[in-house]
């Protein structure tokens, strides 16, 4: 049986999935949900609708017997079925720190720019103001770990995946890195240089280009 994502053109977190596929080297379909303007996806695909029933997005993965949804279990799943190459690090603390970072991504930095997705009309508000300090708190964070390091966890893992799509997104919506993380900004360009992370973001900075939208300035190759 063929392996399946579903994904979707803007989907953050389909984009991390379909990287870590690529980086492990697995063959896969791509399948894009149907998207419409005001960045929904609709009419639900089937498939989603099945597998995710409750929440009805994307990603989704199929593969033999086994469908699952939510990036992070598509993570793990994928780490026990393919584990060479490795995209966690072997002991078992250094693992956990590295699920942890990838946790921080999705669970404290992006909620933050998900706060400027209503906000682009009024960036010098309260709330746009907060959101991204807290941005760039997180952005110190990261900054202080890389300070004998090449990648967040020590090794290129899950969490330099999810924080550089989750970056992307928050240099979309004005909370950008600057200059203040001169380390970070190297990582930033050592992860999108890997050809999965190119494989997988270049045709998103396309689809945006194509509808006239943004596209992140350290992006426009």
């Amino acid at each position: 049986m063929t392996t399946h994502i579903y994904s979707g053109p803007l989907s953050m977190f389909g984009a991390k999935v379909e990287i870590a596929a690529r980086e492990k080297g697995i063959a896969f379909e791509l399948v894009m949900v149907p998207f419409i303007e005001g960045d929904a996806y609709e009419p639900k695909h089937p498939v989603v609708l099945r597998v995710n029933p409750v929440k009805q997005q994307v990603p989704v993965l199929t593969d033999d017997q086994v469908e699952l949804f939510d990036s992070t279990q598509i993570f793990e799943y994928l780490e026990d079925r393919h584990p060479t190459p490795a995209l966690w690090p072997r002991g078992i603390a250094e693992r956990a720190r590295a699920r942890q970072l990838e946790q921080k991504s999705d669970e404290v930095f992006f909620p933050q720019v998900i706060k400027l997705f209503g906000l682009q009309h009024d960036m010098h508000s309260a709330p746009a103001v907060a959101a991204c300090a807290a941005c760039a708190r997180f952005y110190g964070e990261m900054e202080a770990l890389l300070a004998d390091r090449d990648h967040l966890a020590g090794p290129y893992t899950f969490a330099d995946i999810a924080f550089y799509m989750a970056c992307v997104f928050a240099d979309r919506k004005g909370a950008g890195m600057t200059r203040a993380t001169p380390r970070l900004l190297a990582w930033r360009q050592r992860v999108g240089d890997r050809p999965a992370v190119r494989a997988v973001v270049d045709p998103m900075m396309k689809f945006l280009a194509s509808q006239g939208r943004g596209v992140p300035e350290f992006l426009q190759r």
